[in-house]
């Protein structure tokens, strides 16, 4: 998913918003900046944000990633750019 997103945006910045460390589990909340010029991009700037839950196993790498943003903002502004 990383590398379509990277492929889509090639000039996409991604960053850290806020961090919550939790005993089992991190909450990891990011803005997404770029504009959508990869192939057959529609050549709109992007800008949402969503958050990360990764859950950690015994070995202390993470177990479980599970992305969150708001898709339907996302395919707007694909469609007419940050409004």
């Amino acid at each position: 998913m990383a590398q379509g997103f990277m492929t889509a945006f090639p000039n996409l910045q991604l960053t850290m918003d806020d961090i919550e460390l939790r005993p089992e589990q991190v909450i990891y909340r990011w803005t997404f900046v770029g504009t959508n010029t990869g192939p057959e991009g529609t050549g709109k700037p992007v800008r949402f944000s969503g958050y990360e839950e990764w859950t950690f196993g015994n070995d202390g790498l993470v177990m479980k990633s599970s992305g969150h943003f708001d898709n339907d903002e996302y395919q707007h502004q694909l469609e007419h750019g940050v409004g």
